[in-house]
């Protein structure tokens, strides 16, 4: 099959075999018409071979089906065993003692945010929260591979992304909180962060949504010939839902500069991996939709830098998807929602937190080479926790958006049925004013 303009037609399929010389050898011509002109191509063989279009193949002449276990499993790429020691010099991405220090402050203060922000919630302060205990590897591994002007669409568990791009404390509390300095306008569930600025398009509740739509914004960055990559997060669990289906496949055939980038931590809300799915996790489905594909160890933030940094780097020279699945485990609860100790157990939970997270991996790494001790390690944690509170208290006194703002941002002229929706929830606050508390509100 021949390429037009990156794009690849089949018009007219034919085939012919004629026999050459004074040999049984069969030698078979594909025929094919592209943009009205007659195309051949040839190829010997001792055996027929199958010349249907839709995959490459032999033929065989007994009943046989392909069993699930082909492979012994697809293995996990790491550069640093449990101990923070590097398994192979070669791996080592040798990153600079700031660049490192820079990785272990933003998985810390990710940390000291989340255990604040779901206190906050047990005690009544916000409606909503979602952890990234156990997760922070993979989202300051990724974020640190990426450029800036490549886009993020993010499920609802990469803070530590958006953390690492600059996305300042003030702003995640003014999101959880609904405050008037949220870039949303409190209009959004807590930890549903965006910001244009920072190239992060704004989390979404329902699942694998954004793979799709992450399909179609890096199509359109490879026709602007722009020198970016689009990276998509989602979760084992979302990549059961057929959007995730077919953005791998509109990826795959539009040959997009995209990274998919897979968190399989273990569970889907309460739905454990083995009854989401009988095949080896998210990377064996790669080669079926003509993706590359890596297993990688979530909890090695090294390895998940030099995937992704890997993986960037093709996609935008080569305009190609890659698969990411990143193995690792979600140590909080799903969500505020949620009680995990209903389908697992504490002593599976203390293993990850204790034995292998990705936090005191990076410190073993550190303490190895005299770059941090329990004295640096103290003065950070008190430091990290006081500006984590400052931005919480922050954003606890400001106002709430003003009410108008339920009806901005859609349309550009607003039209009568919005206009009446206004005037009448005004009329109702006006009436009933001594049960809506309209001085939190800004004016």
């Amino acid at each position: 099959m021949a390429a037009v303009g990156g794009l690849r037609r089949l018009c007219t399929v034919g085939l012919g075999a004629v026999y050459r010389n004074k040999t049984s050898k069969i030698y078979q011509y594909r025929s094919f018409r592209v943009n009205g002109v007659l195309q051949q191509q040839s190829f010997d063989s001792l055996e027929e071979k199958p010349q249907f279009p839709g995959a490459s193949a032999e033929f065989v002449d007994h009943l046989e089906f392909i069993q699930p276990n082909v492979i012994s499993g697809i293995p996990v790429y790491r550069v640093m065993d449990r101990q923070g020691q590097i398994i192979n010099p070669s791996e080592d991405p040798q990153l600079s003692k700031e660049t490192v220090l820079n990785f272990y402050q933003k998985m810390t203060l990710l940390n000291t945010m989340d255990r604040i922000l779901y206190e906050s919630q047990r005690q009544g302060r916000i409606s909503f929260y979602m952890t990234n205990y156990g997760e922070e590897g993979t989202h300051v591994g990724s974020a640190a591979a990426l450029d800036p002007n490549d886009l993020v669409f993010g499920q609802y568990r990469e803070a530590g992304v958006l953390m690492f791009r600059g996305f300042p404390l003030d702003l995640f509390m003014a999101q959880c909180y609904a405050s008037a300095d949220d870039l949303g306008k409190g209009r959004q569930m807590p930890v549903h962060y965006g910001c244009k600025d920072l190239n992060f398009v704004t989390i979404s509740s329902p699942l694998a949504t954004q793979i799709p739509q992450a399909a179609g914004a890096a199509y359109a960055m490879k026709r602007e010939n722009a020198n970016r990559a689009v990276i998509c997060y989602f979760g084992e669990g979302a990549a059961s839902e057929g959007d995730a289906h077919a953005g791998f496949n509109f990826s795959a055939t539009l040959e997009c500069p995209l990274i998919f980038f897979c968190r399989n931590n273990g569970y889907a809300i309460s739905t454990p991996t083995n009854e989401q799915y009988r095949g080896d996790g998210i990377a064996a489905r790669g080669p079926g939709y003509g993706m590359l594909s890596i297993r990688v160890d979530g909890n090695d933030v090294f390895a998940v830098y030099n995937a992704t940094k890997e993986a960037r780097r093709r996609a935008v020279a080569e305009n190609q998807p890659f698969l990411i699945e990143a193995m690792t485990y979600r140590i909080g609860h799903h969500s505020t929602s949620d009680d995990s100790s209903a389908y697992r157990s504490v002593d599976e939970v203390n293993y990850w937190d204790k034995q292998d997270h990705p936090i005191s991996r990076l410190r073993h790494y550190m303490t190895a080479r005299g770059w941090w001790g329990e004295e640096e390690e103290r003065a950070w944690r008190k430091q990290s926790r006081k500006r984590v509170m400052e931005a919480f208290e922050k954003a606890e006194k400001r106002q709430k958006p003003h009410p108008d703002l339920l009806f901005s941002d859609v349309y550009l002229e607003m039209p009568l049925r919005l206009e009446k929706q206004k005037e009448a929830m005004w009329r109702h606050l006006e009436q009933y004013r001594e049960h809506y508390p309209l001085d939190l509100y800004e004016k």
